[in-house]
């Protein structure tokens, strides 16, 4: 389990970014980490790599500090940055340089992930296209198998017909004994992919659990006509007519929209959070 508790964090003295954020990951889920532009995304990655500090409070991943570093916890932890850099070399130089820092990689998923996004095994990665080095490092990060998983937009750069292909990769290395934290502007690409969801908005977080509790509180739906019902608690826009959010009285279950739900999240928290009464929140 990841655990934070009453974390504080600021890029200069004068400002904190996060300021007393407590939250709680068990291992077992694909989990959408969301957010608009400055909420404190990518910041949050880094913190549970241990790339970035605290200034007070806890990180922990198990039994593990993160920014301690020790090879113990960095073999079980890949984070794949937004931005690919890639050495001028080909895929097998690539594994044979970086493979042995992670025990459990699998050579054969390397190649084999490789070839299911049409990336050749002989070229030179420093001149591949942005798409082609992305496609590349989620292969290897697929491959390492390690009980941390972490992606800051995965599918930016990707072509359409690839971004299936990223989400079944991603979906058959699910495992119990594992986290996996996708964060993405493409709401969209995540929709069928994830099971528990993280909310930020300006260094708090908004919301922080699993989808299942959400589907059991709420209801989503479309109508052509901004819906005005007591029982609605969100409405916007959408190129299909107006996307909703009601209150799930009878407990139904159904399938969550994930970007309605953000939007709620962010334009009308007030009508949401206290309802759907998250794990954590900061």
């Amino acid at each position: 389990m990841i655990s934070v508790r009453e974390m504080t964090f600021g890029y200069t003295r004068k400002a904190n970014l996060f300021d007393g954020v407590s939250l709680e990951l068990p291992h077992g889920h694909i989990i959408g980490l969301l957010g608009k532009n400055g909420a404190g995304k990518t910041t949050l990655l880094k913190l549970l790599s241990g790339l970035s500090f605290p200034g007070s409070g806890a990180v922990l991943a198990d039994d593990h500090i993160p920014g301690q570093r020790r090879s113990s916890f960095l073999q079980q932890i890949f984070f794949l940055t937004e931005e690919p850099w890639l050495p001028a070399v080909d895929p097998y130089a690539l594994m044979t340089l970086y493979a042995p820092f992670y025990p459990d990689f699998d050579e054969g998923s390397f190649f084999s992930i490789l070839k299911s996004f049409e990336v050749g095994k002989d070229q030179k990665l420093s001149k591949l296209s942005y798409g082609q080095k992305k496609k590349t490092l989620i292969a290897f990060a697929l491959s390492c198998n390690t009980r941390y998983l972490f992606f800051d937009e995965p599918t930016k750069g990707l072509a359409i017909p690839s971004k299936p292909t990223f989400r079944s990769l991603l979906a058959s290395s699910f495992a119990d004994n594992r986290t996996i934290i996708v964060s993405t502007h493409q709401v969209r690409d995540l929709q069928h992919l994830i099971d528990w969801m993280i909310v930020l908005d300006g260094g708090k977080i908004l919301f922080n659990g699993s989808l299942v509790s959400v589907s059991d509180k709420l209801t989503f739906g479309l109508s052509r006509s901004a819906p005005l019902t007591s029982d609605v608690l969100y409405s916007g826009a959408s190129e299909l007519g107006y996307a909703y959010i009601k209150t799930n009285p009878f407990h139904d279950p159904g399938n969550v929209d994930i970007e309605t739900l953000f939007n709620g999240l962010t334009e009308a928290p007030e009508r949401l959070i206290s309802l759907l009464n998250p794990s954590s929140h900061g």
